[in-house]
């Protein structure tokens, strides 16, 4: 064992003689442990709302969009779909409308977004398509009366369930002998949807491609775009730049992180912001180190200066202090990672702390503890704790050994 580590754990242990020092030793640790378990914990829970309202966005949208800067650019590559699906890394595309109207029902009146999709391929790049909690997207494709889904919130709130009939109005209109009136549609409700957030589930609907050309009074083949689905999320930008490529003009793609990009800013500014604060309790505890290193270097001014005569150098005794105080450091990161990941399992597994459904996403507190995050709260932790003991570490090593001898 070298000899620095070995007299800063004699230090370290023997502090039951100096109760005071000793006391401020355990409360170092427990500060910098604190620190690093609120900080594991927190991250943790961000991680877990963040990726959970991701998901929840993507599920109810897709990865990216096609749009064109030419209305009728759809209606002249019917082919455009197929093309889409052959570029690599994309798993699926779907032709959609999008459009905003009115729906009337016999609880009232509300505005929601309008959806024209393909039953047949929407399921493969709406992900929220394959959990519908009751009906089919399948039965948007009907005889007679077309079908239409609906979210949730909006069947509570007009008080309308499956096989409810309800109208649709939309405001573009149609021509008649006594002028421009609204274009209205009876719809039968095959199916209810539930993604866990309110924006969706209150104002999104989706028909058949037909019903929605038929309503908007659209020719046949118009499309507002085509949403595609990839094999890597995260990779969306550099799959979309390859569609992109593969159509030219007068197409563009746009991906979920370009159309999401403030909220998920605000979000990690928020999860920065919150790890600032909490690594000031790492800093308080660092400072109660400096307490106590300076303590002890006071107290044992004898025996630095018997040391520095039997031959140890002046970098010998700054390394003695500096081991006591990483030492510490290291004994109340552990600590707190034992705490935070002990209590992230326990919210994990036990789910104990609940959350109203009808104000969050989901019901429960959901934590995601990741290896990168722990890595960055450990070394953060020790670095603060091995600033703290520079300074102390200093004054020992300039002490002369004469003058201290002197007095004693």
């Amino acid at each position: 064992m070298p000899f620095e580590l070995f007299v800063a754990l004699r230090y370290l242990f023997s502090r039951r003689k100096q109760t005071f020092i000793y006391i401020i030793s355990i409360m170092s640790i427990l500060g910098v442990a604190l620190g690093v378990g609120a900080l594991v914990v927190v991250l943790g829970v961000y991680n877990g709302l963040t990726t959970d309202m991701r998901d929840k966005i993507i599920g109810a949208n897709a990865h990216g969009i096609v749009m064109s800067y030419v209305p009728a650019a759809f209606q002249q590559h019917p082919d455009l779909v197929r093309r889409v699906e052959a570029v690599e890394h994309v798993r699926g595309a779907t032709p959609f409308i999008y459009t905003e109207v009115m729906l009337s029902a016999a609880g009232g009146v509300k505005g929601l977004v309008l959806r024209g999709i393909d039953p047949e391929s929407a399921p493969r790049v709406l992900i929220m398509l394959r959990e519908i909690r009751r009906g089919s997207v399948a039965d948007l494709k009907r005889e007679g009366t077309p079908g239409i889904v609906i979210g949730e919130e909006l069947a509570k709130r007009l008080g309308i369930g499956l096989g409810s009939r309800v109208n649709l109005l939309s405001p573009s209109g149609e021509k008649g002998a006594t002028g421009y009136s609204p274009r209205i549609r009876p719809f039968e409700v095959v199916g209810i949807f539930k993604t866990g957030m309110f924006e969706y589930d209150a104002t999104l609907a989706f028909v058949d491609l037909k019903a929605a050309r038929d309503i908007l009074g659209l020719p046949d083949g118009f499309l507002t775009g085509i949403e595609i689905m990839v094999d890597d999320v995260y990779k969306a930008d550099a799959i979309a730049q390859s569609v992109q490529d593969t159509l030219g003009s007068p197409f563009y793609v746009r991906h979920w992180m370009e159309m999401n990009a403030n909220l998920f800013a605000a979000l990690k500014l928020e999860k920065i912001g919150m790890f600032i604060l909490l690594t000031m309790v790492v800093l308080i505890g660092s400072f109660s180190i400096v307490t106590s290193l300076v303590m002890l270097v006071m107290e044992k001014t004898r025996d630095i200066a018997i040391l520095m005569s039997m031959g140890a150098t002046r970098s010998m005794i700054r390394r003695i202090f500096m081991l006591q105080g990483t030492i510490i450091g290291f004994v109340g990161t552990l600590l707190g990672y034992g705490m935070g990941l002990s209590l992230g399992w326990a919210l994990k597994r036990y789910r104990f702390i609940k959350l109203p459904e009808n104000v969050y996403t989901l019901d429960h507190l959901p934590i995601i503890i990741t290896w990168q995050d722990v890595l960055i709260i450990g070394a953060s932790a020790m670095l603060l704790c091995f600033l703290a003991t520079l300074y102390p570490a200093r004054q020992a090593a300039r002490l002369e050994p004469a003058e201290a001898l002197r007095y004693e």
